[in-house]
């Protein structure tokens, strides 16, 4: 919990720099195809210090996590090709038919994956990379990413404008118990995306 609490404490610190919506945009983008550290922490930090810009600071996140997305679906379709052979050879369990079978519910129901990771503590960049591996179509996947990553950000911006620092002081004293559940989400998640598949 201490390196989380750290990642937690380094992200807060852009708040109180003249950089905090430059650093909000950048890391929404990287958080959506590479980067660890998801960007509601910095977006509460923000909102918290300047409640009336709330409504701004929600339309940086969602647009840098959407733009990020497109990045992480172009990395999973430009770099597929020139691994896969690894993956089919290597790794256990991983068969040209079962990622036929995964091709094939993901063309079904990538559009729900997609909002549903946007939306919830799943983590975004493992579908928007997987969405480019299965050639989703582009379309779709941007509409699920700009729905879901707005709807997740702003209701975290209408949060801040209602209730304000009670919410900080909230996660403040429950730190700990918080990252817990935010982890057991995201097993959770994972496994019932496996029972789905």
């Amino acid at each position: 919990m201490k390196f989380f609490r750290k990642l937690y404490d380094w992200v807060l610190h852009w708040a109180e720099t003249p950089y905090g919506p430059l650093a909000l945009f950048l890391l929404a983008f990287a958080e959506s195809s590479f980067f660890p550290i998801p960007p509601d922490v910095l977006l509460i930090a923000l909102c918290l210090g300047s409640i009336t810009k709330s409504w701004r600071f929600a339309f940086y996140t969602a647009a840098g996590s959407v733009l990020g997305g497109m990045i992480g679906y172009l990395i999973g379709f430009g770099l597929w090709g020139a691994v896969d052979s690894f993956f089919f050879k290597y790794i256990p369990g991983f068969t040209q038919e079962t990622f036929n079978t995964v091709l094939h519910h993901y063309q079904k129901s990538g559009f729900w994956y997609v909002f549903l990771a946007g939306l919830t503590p799943i983590p975004y960049k493992v579908f928007t990379i997987a969405s480019g591996v299965f050639q989703m179509n582009f379309v779709p996947f941007i509409i699920a990413s700009t729905i879901s990553r707005s709807l997740r950000f702003f209701t975290i911006a209408a949060l801040f404008r209602r209730f304000g620092p009670n919410i900080k002081r909230f996660i403040d004293k429950y730190f700990n118990l918080l990252a817990f559940l935010f982890f057991f989400l995201i097993i959770l998640g994972f496994i019932v995306i496996k029972y789905l598949f």
